[in-house]
């Protein structure tokens, strides 16, 4: 491996060409991993309640909108055990804590700060929310609308594989029978309407899914994402996949921070660095198909189990690798399991083929993992993970000059690895 590569002698970081709506959409694909079987819950939302909006009369913007907010309405959820439950039960007890997270993820994202109301209040009963109203009624019956065509989603979700088809009359009684209570009696008047039609649950169906996913991206409005705008983002996602386990909570910051305070005493160029932080804010987005119950074994991973974790890094792939423009950010974070001789997983990529951003990923990740507090364990001292290091080294298992790096200023790297509870800072 060579300490410097070639394209060291960049002299200012580039801004990335990425339409921001593009990413988003790819990203709230890893919303939907969150089912693990039933992998586009919040697009289906999002269709029910673009169709439901149409219905009532909206413009096609403000239905672009609402398909949006639906696809993004459980950024709160990363726990399969919470998807179940939300699922499962038409009005669990404890499903506001996923949208209180939610509204915190969002709330200060400008670019996607007006969903954060509606998200707060998403699983708040219409009677409710109308007796002392704490928001705008535009807020409220959007809010209201996501509610109403989510537990449409929940009621039609065990007869997708069969055909939902005769199963509708029941599904539409039972949102009749709530209007008033549960929901608006204007909004369940246009989803009955809206839902009349054979039409409107086949497009439920994973090929009309793709055709209004890309009809959506096609009717909005390209925008171009700045540097800062990506990496905001990217740390939102990051929180969701870190809040899965309580054994990763911050892992994906940590190896951001880590990635980057190796790649620039390597010579990597600024923009490759900005890149590099963001492909380690998103490396384990995949993770959030793995089922908790496996996430958080503190033992050894049985057979089966191993093989579900290690899906994860082309799930990301397969999240990544539709942005125009996240290209090497895609290989990077895809490739952070893989190993120089080529065994690693799941591609199996051998040295020559790997960036050194990618085997960067590599070191930091395994790094970050030794080195943070895990409820199970303390994190390794450094000499403890630096001497595990260097055997990963002699086994030709990872690059050594990027291990030097590490050990040449290990204090920098420890406090790079495991930021502070409190610290959301990324480089600007």
């Amino acid at each position: 491996m060579e300490n410097r590569p070639s394209h060291s002698g960049a002299k200012g970081p580039a801004k990335m060409h990425v339409d921001l709506r593009q990413v988003i959409y790819a990203l709230s694909d890893a919303l939907d991993l969150v089912g693990v079987d039933d992998v586009a819950h919040g697009k289906r939302v999002g269709i029910m309640a673009a169709a439901t909006g149409h219905q009532l009369g909206l413009s096609r913007k403000q239905s672009t909108a609402l398909f949006d907010l639906g696809m993004l309405h459980d950024i709160g959820v990363s726990s399969t055990q919470v998807h179940h439950h939300l699922v499962a039960e038409f009005d669990w007890e404890s499903s506001q804590g996923h949208c209180d997270v939610g509204y915190l993820l969002l709330r200060d994202f400008a670019p996607l700060a007006a969903f954060a109301e509606p998200i707060l209040y998403h699983h708040t009963r219409w009677d409710r929310l109308i007796r002392t109203p704490p928001v705008s009624l535009d807020v409220a019956e959007q809010a209201n609308l996501i509610y109403l065509v989510d537990r449409v989603d929940a009621l039609a979700a065990p007869f997708y594989a069969e055909g939902v088809l005769m199963h509708v009359p029941g599904i539409r009684d039972k949102i009749a029978a709530c209007s008033g209570t549960y929901f608006s009696p204007q909004l369940v008047e246009a989803f009955l309407a809206a839902s009349s039609s054979e039409a409107f649950w086949l497009q439920l169906e994973p090929r009309g899914i793709q055709s209004a996913l890309q009809v959506m991206l096609e009717r909005g409005v390209s925008s171009g994402a700045s540097t800062s705008d990506l990496k905001q983002l990217a740390l939102i996602f990051s929180r969701i996949v870190d809040a899965k386990s309580p054994f990763t909570a911050e892992h994906s910051l940590g190896v951001a921070r880590l990635a980057r305070f190796i790649a620039e005493r390597l010579g990597v160029g600024p923009e490759h660095c900005d890149k590099l932080e963001i492909a380690g804010l998103l490396h384990d987005l995949g993770k959030l198909r793995v089922p908790d119950e496996i996430l958080d074994k503190p033992g050894p991973l049985d057979e089966r189990e191993r093989t579900v974790m290690n899906a994860h890094s082309f799930e990301t792939f397969q999240i990544l690798r539709h942005i125009h423009g996240f290209e090497e950010i895609t290989r990077w974070a895809a490739y952070h399991h893989e190993e120089p001789g080529g065994g690693g997983y799941p591609f199996h990529i051998d040295a020559g083929d790997l960036p050194i951003e990618a085997r960067i990923l590599r070191v930091a990740d395994i790094f970050q993992a030794m080195v943070q507090n895990r409820p199970y364990r303390a994190g390794m001292a450094a000499p403890v993970a630096l001497d595990f290091m260097n055997r990963l080294v002699a086994a030709g298992r990872i690059e050594p000059a990027i291990v030097r790096i590490i050990a040449g200023d290990i204090d920098l790297a420890m406090a790079a690895a495991c930021p502070a509870a409190d610290s959301a800072a990324l480089s600007a």
